[in-house]
């Protein structure tokens, strides 16, 4: 059967269900007890949110959810492993694939339907990766954030064969008003020019008419629930393919400034401190080499 990302046609947001059979029965989120819909290979199309996992935290237009499995009895006794659900959640945030999330009936949550489900909209994987848990093993967190301004329209996955979408040549523009935390650019600058724009991991400096380019990339990435600091010892000088692969864990770095995951050793200027704690927090937490 084909996997549909996005929006049902004919369910609305906001639509009540008695049960998980009538959300499954409307194309919601199929499976009856899973919390993620979805395969390892062509990512999640959908979560449901009941308060079943005790690290989960829902913020509304933000959730923070747990990944599936290391479950016995609604008590975790393992660890979880990245396969399933938990890859395909990662596979939905690389491929920007939408997420619908069907919320159901939970006394402990002030964003739940009083009783049922509600399916609550489309949302964005932003970021995963893992921690200890409140029972003591590791579990997989994936960060989502709801999409805002008009939904994004239904997608079928069909991976034998891409069609490129015709576009538009009058593309709306759609208002909204988001959250972001305000970084110190000037900051990001000067480790720049420290770096004279070249990439610590792999060197390249890239130049464009209006002059040179790179990325201040945070080690610990900054705002909730990570809420790392903005300061010199947290960031990094990368080409933006190294800042892609290393916020998403591609790859990381050993103490002694080697790389894990790919090859090569991250360059550091003389006058240029790099915390060792950030480095230790990012390979421990987007990466399970």
């Amino acid at each position: 059967m084909e996997r549909l990302f996005g929006a049902i046609p004919g369910v609305p947001e906001g639509a009540i269900f008695a049960s998980r059979k009538e959300a499954a029965a409307a194309g919601i989120h199929k499976p009856l007890v899973a919390g993620i819909s979805g395969s390892q290979e062509e990512g999640a199309d959908s979560i449901a949110i009941s308060g079943g996992y005790e690290d989960d935290v829902d913020l509304g237009d933000e959730i923070i959810y747990t990944g599936e499995g290391g479950q016995e009895n609604g008590r975790h006794i393992k660890d979880q492993e990245f396969i399933r659900g938990n890859k395909a959640l990662a596979v939905s945030e690389v491929q920007g694939l939408p997420v619908r999330v069907l919320r159901g009936a939970h006394k402990g949550n002030p964003f739940a339907p009083e009783s049922g489900y509600r399916y609550d909209g489309l949302y964005q994987v932003e970021s995963h990766w893992h921690t200890v848990g409140k029972s003591g093993f590791k579990v997989w967190k994936y960060r989502l954030l709801k999409l805002e301004g008009s939904l994004p329209p239904q997608k079928s996955l069909a991976p034998e064969v891409i069609t490129l979408p015709a576009g538009t040549q009058t593309p709306k523009r759609v208002s909204s008003t988001i959250q972001r935390v305000v970084r110190d650019t000037k900051l990001g600058r000067q480790l720049k020019k420290l770096y004279q724009y070249q990439c610590q991991v792999c060197g390249l400096q890239i130049k464009t008419e209006a002059g040179f380019y790179a990325e201040a990339a945070h080690i610990k990435p900054v705002g909730l629930p990570h809420a790392g600091p903005d300061v010199s010892e947290n960031l990094l000088c990368l080409c933006p393919n190294h800042h892609l692969m290393f916020d998403k864990g591609v790859f990381a770095i050993n103490d002694d400034l080697s790389l894990i995951g790919i090859p090569g050793k991250l360059y550091k200027h003389a006058d240029h401190i790099i915390s060792p704690d950030f480095i230790t927090y990012h390979r421990t937490t987007f990466t399970d080499f």
